[in-house]
């Protein structure tokens, strides 16, 4: 594998994408309940590890963001260097930060949930309502960050289309994806009671990430040696 950076790379990506799920969608769909804030402090307290869990999941997760720009930029460094910088700052760190703050609301929360001795002030559905406001901002933290997931794949649909060892129809594709992700952020902040709409319309933009993490995974890709690339430049 060390052999092939863009294998390196779709394993990093396939990684991520079996352990973000967890706090995105799995956690969500079977603890929280959509107007009701007892049942959802309820669930949680019932099930408090699997939400610990989730806190753990987005930690890792912003760890393995981290190698996978890093993977992606040993990958594409010779196609365009500032491309590929942009690359690691909007796809790996900044989102990595935003995860590792994210995880305080999640974490107050579940601090609230367990009914912490300070916040004996409050009766039982303000703590109820507290923590669901914690829930409330870490969803608007992910509708925050849905730019990031978006501007990212602007840089690295150009690597792809550019770099000639890999497919141009998937920088196409990722050029799509990178605007649905920007369209639902604006959506959320601004219309955010069509945010859901606008998801499931731009869902097959959505599968332009997985379409790149499986060709990684099953192909890989390997960079061209400069004196190639340079006269496949010349000659196109």
């Amino acid at each position: 594998m060390s052999n092939n950076p863009g294998r390196v790379a779709g394993f990093w990506y396939l990684l991520l994408s079996v352990i973000a799920p967890m706090r995105l969608m799995y956690i969500p769909s079977k603890l929280f309940v959509r107007g009701n804030a007892t049942a959802t402090v309820n669930n949680i307290a019932a099930h408090e590890w699997l939400f610990r869990f989730g806190i753990v999941g987005d930690l890792v997760c912003a760890v393995i963001l981290i190698f996978l720009v890093m993977a992606f930029y040993r990958l594409f460094k010779g196609v365009d260097q500032n491309l590929a910088v942009l690359v690691v700052i909007f796809g790996g760190v900044m989102p990595a930060l935003i995860n590792f703050v994210g995880v305080v609301s999640d974490a107050a929360a579940l601090m609230v949930v367990r009914g912490a001795d300070f916040l004996s002030a409050f009766d039982k559905p303000q703590r109820d309502a507290l923590a669901v406001l914690f829930l409330r901002l870490r969803d608007l933290q992910n509708t925050a960050a849905e730019i990031l997931w978006g501007v990212w794949l602007l840089p690295l649909a150009i690597l792809v289309y550019r770099s000639r060892f890999l497919p141009r129809f998937l920088g196409v594709w990722l050029t799509i994806n990178g605007f649905a992700y920007v369209t639902i952020s604006l959506t959320g902040v601004l219309l955010p009671q069509y945010q859901d709409k606008v998801f499931s319309l731009s869902f097959p933009a959505l599968l332009g990430e997985l379409a790149i993490m499986l060709w990684l995974v099953v192909k890989g890709a390997k960079p061209q040696p400069l004196d190639a690339a340079a006269l496949s430049s010349s000659a196109a």
